[in-house]
């Protein structure tokens, strides 16, 4: 008898799921280095990917102008920061993909919303880490009633698409999209080719709809994260989706985070802010007081910004501590960009005549919040200043700006509201850019506006 053929390998890429005959260092389709594995190449079958094409006649073409455009319908899922963070809700046949570490708070937070949404419309909890009756324990433990959800332990995609064609639920939660795996493949449950192929396959379900007269199921992935922090598997998978939603926080802390990083039907970079408590994940309604710290006096080397995370001001404490360093003083940032911080220090010395180069400088945004707008920059220069000079700022103050490379400081984007913010929460003092200052005076808040890094020095050593 002939030897069996034996099974022909290729290296697929982890980051974008392009294939290569051979192994290389750097991927060919998306420039990763060391992200090829090597998997079984996938028998060729006709028509593999019909059921992703649209069926009927084809479509004809329209002009833009011509199609109606309505408005979505949105869910509320019963959480309120959630719906936040999803742009008022979720949409009939939208598809959103959410990631985070392991034991943040995902499923807890989906189980939650599941409970809260089942009282008016059919759901599904599909489960491929646990079984039913783990599902079962922690919606006792989290005192939910689960009188009307319905849940699904099983990892084979089929048997999944089968039943919420059986079930036709409103929502559908797959947790987690890495678990499950088709019979079209042989690859196992995680690799790039079976991540890529259930995604589609389940893309499809939610865009196809149900049949006349009922809305389509919306599916709400769960997605494993990487060491580095990004979502495992292809990176095809987060254009597959409408939204992708980061969960952060430190697992030591209470306090958690979900972020919009893409999202069709409303704001990037939406925040909600939850707390961790024995009865599941609670929306905290004023998110900025988590963030700020608790020490009574003012201190050296503490500044309150104002950022904006989507449509949201917060309130952050920036703190920064100078000591004296070695011939290689550090530069190390928490919740900032270190690079940029690199660069403020050595606008603080050119222009305002303010140098650190003999100093090691930190620099922490408190409540472990990650500030990535460049607003934050005329804080951590006064914060950098008050912990050099062991003043503290007056208190309540704030400031927000951006300062560039000339020691400009430029105006952030919608200051108005920034300001606003900070009156509600009691502070009484900032120092903003000129452009930011408010026509008509802010009861309560006394605005010193300045267009200088040095202007703004001179300011707060006035209000000492």
């Amino acid at each position: 008898m002939p030897a069996a053929k034996a099974a022909k390998t290729v290296y697929t890429c982890r980051a974008c799921g392009g294939d290569s005959p051979k192994w290389l260092g750097k991927c060919p389709h998306c420039s990763e280095w060391n992200t090829l594995e090597e998997t079984l190449a996938e028998a060729p079958q006709r028509h593999r990917f019909q059921s992703l094409a649209v069926g009927g006649a084809p479509q004809a073409v329209a002009t833009l102008a011509d199609i109606e455009a309505a408005a979505v319908d949105r869910t509320s899922t019963g959480q309120e920061e959630l719906d936040r963070v999803l742009g008022g809700g979720l949409v009939a046949g939208g598809v959103v993909l959410i990631g985070g570490d392991p034991g943040i708070g995902k499923s807890t937070l989906l189980l939650q919303a599941l409970d809260a949404m089942s009282a008016h419309m059919p759901v599904l909890y599909v489960t491929g880490e646990e079984s039913g009756a783990q599902v079962a324990l922690r919606a006792r433990r989290l005192g939910l009633t689960g009188a009307r959800v319905r849940v699904l332990a099983e990892i084979h995609l089929e048997k999944i698409l089968a039943a919420i064609e059986r079930e036709r639920p409103a929502l559908a939660v797959i947790d987690s999209i890495q678990t499950l795996y088709s019979s079209e493949l042989t690859s196992a449950p995680g690799s790039v080719a079976q991540v890529r192929e259930c995604a589609a396959q389940l893309t499809r379900v939610a865009k196809s709809g149900a049949p006349q007269g009922m809305r389509g199921t919306g599916i709400v992935l769960v997605g494993h994260v990487t060491k580095e922090g990004a979502l495992a598997g292809p990176r095809v998978l987060e254009h597959m989706v409408d939204t992708v939603l980061y969960f952060e926080g430190d697992t030591h802390s209470s306090f958690r985070l979900v972020r919009a990083i893409k999202n069709r039907f409303g704001a990037v970079n939406e925040i909600g802010v939850f707390a961790m408590t024995e009865r599941g994940l609670k929306g905290v309604a004023n998110p900025s007081a988590i963030f700020l710290s608790t020490h009574g006096e003012p201190v050296p080397g503490s500044c309150v910004l104002v950022t904006l995370e989507g449509t949201r001001p917060l309130l952050v404490e920036i703190q920064a501590l100078v000591d004296s360093g070695g011939p290689s003083p550090r530069r190390l940032s928490v919740g900032l960009d270190r690079d940029r911080l690199a660069m403020l220090l050595a606008v603080l010395h050119r222009h305002a005549g303010v140098s650190c180069m003999d100093q090691d400088v930190f620099v922490n945004a408190v409540g472990g919040v990650r500030i990535g707008e460049p607003a934050a920059d005329l804080a951590v220069l006064l914060a950098i200043q008050g912990s050099l000079r062991g003043r503290a700022l007056p208190r309540g103050f704030i400031a927000f700006g951006e300062v560039g490379l000339a020691g400009e400081v430029r105006p952030a984007p919608r200051g108005q509201e920034r300001l606003r913010e900070a009156a509600k929460l009691g502070f009484s003092v900032a120092v903003v850019p000129k452009a930011n200052a408010p026509k008509k005076a802010i009861e309560g808040l006394e605005v010193h506006a300045v267009e200088r890094i040095e202007q703004a020095i001179d300011a707060v050593r006035a209000l000492a």
